[in-house]
């Protein structure tokens, strides 16, 4: 939708005859060579504000940088944040605008904003003081496609901040599980577990971490079982999501914001949650698994040879 000033703005320029190449630069280098005709109406002396349109959002793509939020290392160190970037529309279109009349150089230097992270080190550094949830759950690490999977899912979900009122969704933040993000297909599984075929494991992860969200009274939005119990926690206490099918979702109703921490390692998925000395929460009493007993898997072959008869 194209913006009203746009059209008032060039009403108000007077059409002149100034350079009809213009070179927009970015740090210093050519980066796009246009000619006035280009973005001229036919039989008229007004911008074609569609083409221009399709300019900016050229421009926007070419120079858009994400900012990064500030996180914790493998060694407990706070990496900083950094600043992310993208088109300054208006201040581009006002200077295109004088090119386009005249009244302007033939070179325009593309002008950007700064993108602010939502969580710098400052911030990251307040809300590391005090673990308020834990949970720990235990896997087979001789099954290796499993394994790999939960330790994937385990960094997607690490380092994750959720603000006072904001939801947090698992799948949303996992994203889907395919062979392009380095998912594998888990031919043994747990018993009793739900497989989504590619991302085998990855229902042990949110179940961890729901138990470890419900230790720290978290407000649990959306959380679904297996038909059957699985053997990793104790029953009733899973958390099964798939991509096309149920989700783990839990808000944020605390003061403070909150830190997921998550890992997988020898054999143990861990997830911790964290927020500052000034939050007010309660927590709940949840049973852990007792002992580090491996949970009983069984093969996708025997599985369907199991339900076949």
């Amino acid at each position: 939708m194209k913006l009203l000033w746009l059209a008032g703005l060039l009403l108000l320029l007077p059409s002149g005859n100034g350079p009809d190449q213009l070179i927009i630069t970015f740090q210093g280098q050519a980066a796009i060579t246009v000619d006035r005709d280009e973005f001229t109406l036919p039989g008229t002396s007004m911008i074609d504000l569609e083409k221009l349109d399709s300019l900016l959002n050229l421009l926007d793509k070419r120079i858009y940088q994400e900012p990064q939020n500030a996180h914790i290392n493998g060694q407990g160190q706070i990496i900083p944040e950094q600043l992310g970037q993208r088109l300054d529309r208006k201040r581009f279109t006002q200077r295109f605008f004088n090119y386009y009349f005249g009244e302007g150089f033939s070179v325009i230097a593309v002008p950007r904003e700064t993108i602010y992270p939502k969580v710098d080190q400052e911030l990251l550094a307040q809300i590391r003081e005090k673990p308020i949830g834990q949970y720990v759950t235990y896997f087979n690490m001789r099954n290796k496609n499993r394994s790999h999977n939960i330790t994937l899912a385990a960094k997607a979900i690490n380092n994750v901040v959720v603000f006072p009122g904001e939801t947090f969704s698992f799948n949303q933040v996992v994203g889907k599980r395919t062979k392009e993000k380095g998912y594998l297909q888990a031919p043994v599984i747990v018993r009793g577990e739900l497989s989504e075929g590619i991302g085998g494991g990855i229902c042990q992860v949110s179940s961890t971490l729901f138990n470890a969200t419900d230790r720290a009274g978290l407000k649990i939005v959306q959380r679904y079982s297996h038909s059957r119990n699985v053997p990793y926690v104790l029953p009733g206490r899973d958390a099964t999501v798939s991509w096309y099918g149920p989700d783990f979702v839990f808000q944020n109703h605390y003061n403070q914001p909150i830190l997921i921490r998550a890992y997988a390692a020898g054999g143990r998925m861990f997830v911790s949650i964290y927020s500052s000395d000034l939050i007010e929460y309660k927590p709940r009493e949840i049973p852990g698994i007792s002992g580090h007993r491996l949970p009983e898997e069984i093969s996708i072959t025997a599985l369907l040879a199991e339900y076949v008869s």
